[in-house]
């Protein structure tokens, strides 16, 4: 029996990656830098840190990480400030309701930064449903390694067959699988270079969920 479920945040819980991806733009701009969308691909689920490293090493930028990694999250908090649009995905605000009304723990597990979590969750009043907040900047390494994951099964107090994850990138989801926990992909429009086919079972809206849907997923 399922009794925790760990959440990612950007692109499950809230429609963030239009926004990132127009605030990382002006971001990479900044730098005088041309990030591709195959290069940008392979930073999806990965931490602020982890991903100026990244860029780093490709760019041969020399300045330092810690300083590229605050102009980022600047860029990042304009954006988001400024969007009065900003969205919870489709369906998932019910998801968590449903879940949380029924005794389901439930976790974040996200690669995003604490500013970046605090903002979202501040603004559509998530805290209230979440037993955890778990930031991939408190990680050396960032998803596809498992680290966040078995941190979020530890916090759950439930072991790994009774969590589900559900996540929408390819990174995520190989982190979810190497923890050793069922993963649910959430087929994401916005992602279309994403792979989701690792998961153990797709979709593509939060209504094919529901708290007796995983209640009873066998694993």
């Amino acid at each position: 029996m399922i009794r925790a479920v760990i959440f990612d945040m950007d692109g499950v819980v809230v429609d963030t990656e239009p926004l990132s991806h127009r605030a990382n733009k002006k971001f990479y701009e900044s730098l005088n830098i041309n990030v591709t969308d195959d290069v940008y691909s392979t930073f999806i689920g990965n931490s602020d840190k982890n991903i100026i490293q990244k860029i780093k090493d490709i760019y041969s930028i020399d300045t330092d990480s810690d300083v590229l990694v605050e102009q980022g999250l600047g860029y990042y908090c304009d954006a988001f400030d400024a969007d009065e649009t900003l969205e919870l995905m489709p369906g998932v605000e019910n998801l968590i309701m449903d879940l949380h009304a029924n005794g389901v723990v439930i976790l974040l597990a996200s690669s995003s930064s604490k500013v970046k979590i605090e903002r979202v969750f501040n603004r559509f009043g998530l805290n209230p449903y979440f037993s955890h907040k778990i930031s991939g900047q408190d990680f050396e390494f960032s998803k596809p390694h498992p680290a966040i994951f078995l941190e979020a099964v530890a916090k759950s107090g439930f072991t790994a067959d009774e969590c589900i994850v559900i996540e929408d990138s390819t990174n995520g989801i190989k982190a979810a699988k190497a923890a050793g926990v069922y993963c649910i992909g959430y087929k994401n429009d916005e992602l279309s270079l994403q792979d989701t086919s690792l998961a153990d079972t797709i979709i593509t809206d939060f209504s094919q969920l529901s708290y007796e849907k995983i209640r009873d997923i066998k694993q």
